[in-house]
């Protein structure tokens, strides 16, 4: 059993990306993409009471609402704080090994963020080549081209509207997304928009590119929660089959925000 605590600051600009693929790093590789994710989660809700649309929007509609509100959350949204715990499980050739973080971060727009190790137990192996992999790679996801290139546009994406669901308190678009090349920020999937915010709240997705020869699939799921006026990440559930027979299971919990400083996000 490994355990460690400490106080080290690790700044996005202070963390390389892995540059070798290792047996154990897999899930660092795979879920480089967990950042793209994120880009654009941040929301306000203009009216608490609305819940009804008179007339749904078309595809076209829809996303270009996404992108203009995306654009205003971005600049709205200055600085936070928040805590995340990150859970990894394999079993496998290898054997069972697992591994927990918990880390606090800190966001300064547009983009920059700290990260602050506060404990992290369990299997160094994992927590070495994967978990701290996987803050490795939110380095490269946080670059002006790479998030110009991953996020959720008609220039990266391709998307088909396949009907409105009940999400209290609003409903929201399903839309099926495709990505337009292969790419390891990109990827494929069911994403659902708010009607009211066109914020997303909730995606269920594979890689565009399969990051790894030991990475046979993997599943991606996450979830946004409104936090003040704000959509921000709460959960992300993610299950990847290695191609030897294993399986490995990773789960990030984000909670404890506080927002300290933020703007007006506007309407359309």
């Amino acid at each position: 059993m490994y355990c460690t605590r400490s106080s080290k600051v690790m700044k996005l600009h202070e963390v390389r990306p892995p540059h070798a693929l290792r047996r154990y790093n897999l899930l660092g590789l795979l879920l480089v993409l967990l950042t793209a994710l994120t880009q654009n989660t941040v929301g306000q809700r203009k009216d608490e009471g609305a819940v009804d649309i008179v007339a749904p929007l078309p595809v076209e509609q829809v996303v270009q609402n996404l992108e203009q509100m995306n654009l205003r959350r971005l600049r709205a949204l200055s600085t936070y704080q928040s805590t995340r715990t990150y859970r990894v499980e394999y079993r496998g050739f290898a054997g069972p090994r697992s591994a927990e973080m918990i880390v606090n971060v800190k966001y300064h727009s547009p983009g920059t963020k700290e990260f602050v190790i506060q404990s992290a137990t369990g299997s160094k192996l994992m927590i070495d080549q994967v978990l701290k992999k996987l803050l490795a790679a939110e380095t490269e996801a946080q670059d002006a081209e790479v998030q110009r290139n991953s996020a959720l546009t008609e220039e990266n994406y391709r998307f088909t509207l396949t009907g409105l669901e009940s999400r209290p308190p609003s409903l929201t678009y399903v839309l099926k997304v495709e990505p337009r090349r292969k790419d390891k920020f990109l990827y494929r999937g069911v994403i659902w928009i708010d009607a009211v915010d066109f914020a997303v709240v909730r995606v269920e997705a594979e890689p565009a590119k399969n990051p790894s020869f030991w990475t046979k699939r993997a599943e991606i799921v996450q979830v946004y929660r409104k936090v003040g006026d704000f959509w921000l990440p709460e959960s992300n559930r993610s299950a990847t089959a290695v191609r030897l027979g294993g399986h490995a299971d990773l789960s990030i919990d984000y909670g404890n925000y506080v927002i300290t400083n933020s703007g007006e996000v506007g309407s359309l």
